[in-house]
């Protein structure tokens, strides 16, 4: 008999009555979760990987910069996810240029940076909050701010109904809690949170995360948001020292998936199955990680040896150089900021570093030129086009 994850209320929404459907509070109980043999060795190879994953931050010479890349790749895909068509080079050319062709989509991408970077300072600042529903409320508010998200009540828990799939509630494939509900499901989740458990740590980032998703407490960007609470948690409950780990390329890839399994322990109670598929996405996530931080570690010194042995290298360009990790796109403008110089240095720093082609100009404008590091973006850019 499958175990019962929730329970469903009977509720009339637009004139048609559905069936709202509110989940247990965790851990999984009746029975609790099992953690078989197949499932502890997925565990075992997902938190090594993470290890593997926090060894290749501290490999390289700055962790903003690696820092700076990968968050902005999450951020992309998470996006993507929801639709959003917006690229990374788009994001990168935008933080150059403050131009773009796709202002609603690059925004939503940048609205998530902000939201992830204000929920980290927050729970690394000595009086800052906790991680807990006023967090997300305030990550939430960050994201949805702007064009699409105004009318969405930007950081407030929804006071109506919401559903996934379908026109309507009435034809919906899932109707989350009713909003009576909400708060006390939060409550519930956010003590789960912080009381001890005998579940691992990891295990339990998983389970959160469909426990956010199935709560949907907010009216829009709860996908978003209930990735976003899988970084925290890792950081928070020190599986990584910081958000290196672009898990939303990984669900992307198994889109059909992620949603069946999510969607089984509502209907099933197979919470062996999600956290099955979630460790395998975490160590598919990791290695993706540990391999991009190695060839974009190789490129750099490799591509630094190529500018300190080319005849018109310039102290100026090197700085320029070390800065382009965390500037892959930059305007005469934007270099003249990083090297606080005159516009003659700036020039002679962006034409050493394109005489041997490190940088390229990517507009073919006589003015307003960008240049763009292309071999690094190169890679860092993969998977997200």
């Amino acid at each position: 008999m499958p175990r019962v994850t929730g329970t469903y209320r009977t509720a009339t929404v637009g004139g048609e009555k559905v069936r709202a459907y509110l989940p247990r509070p965790l851990p999984p109980a009746n029975p609790p979760l099992e953690l078989s043999e197949s499932l502890s060795g997925l565990l075992s190879e997902g938190t090594a990987a993470l290890g593997r994953l926090t060894i290749a931050g501290q490999m390289v010479p700055s962790a903003d910069w690696f820092l700076y890349g990968f968050v902005r790749k999450e951020a992309v895909i998470t996006s993507q996810i929801e639709g959003t068509q917006a690229t990374l080079q788009d994001v990168l050319s935008f933080e150059a240029t403050r131009q773009t062709d796709r202002p609603d989509d690059v925004e939503e991408v940048c609205n998530y940076v902000d939201a992830l970077s204000y929920a980290r300072r927050e729970l690394t600042r000595p009086k800052g909050l906790p991680l807990s529903t006023r967090l997300l409320c305030e990550a939430h508010k960050r994201l949805m701010k702007g064009n699409r998200g105004a009318d969405k009540h930007p950081g407030e828990i929804r006071r109506s109904q919401n559903w996934i799939g379908g026109t309507r509630p009435g034809n919906a494939r899932f109707v989350p809690p009713l909003p009576e509900q909400v708060p006390e499901a939060l409550s519930d989740l956010e003590r789960w949170l912080h009381a001890p458990d005998p579940l691992p740590r990891l295990i339990r980032a998983g389970l959160a995360h469909v426990q956010f998703e199935t709560i949907h407490p907010f009216l829009d960007g709860n996908g978003r948001i209930g990735r976003l609470l899988i970084a925290l948690l890792l950081q928070h409950w020190d599986l990584l020292p910081a958000p290196l780990l672009y898990l939303s390329l990984a669900f992307k890839r198994h889109q059909p998936e992620y949603y069946q399994r999510l969607s089984a322990v509502r209907t099933d109670g197979d919470w062996e199955g999600w956290t099955a598929f979630f460790l395998e996405c975490v160590r598919e996530a990791a290695d993706d990680g540990v391999t991009t931080a190695q060839r974009l570690f190789a490129r750099m010194n490799q591509d630094r040896q190529t500018l300190l042995s080319h005849p018109r290298a310039t102290i100026p360009a090197i700085r320029l150089f070390d800065l382009l990790p965390e500037h892959p796109i930059v305007t005469m403008t934007t270099v003249m900021t990083l090297l606080q110089t005159t516009k003659p240095t700036a020039t002679k720093a962006i034409d050493s570093l394109r005489q041997a082609h490190l940088l390229h100009e990517t507009t073919g404008r006589l003015r307003d030129r960008v240049y763009a590091y292309r071999g690094y973006l190169h890679i860092l850019t993969k998977d997200t086009e």
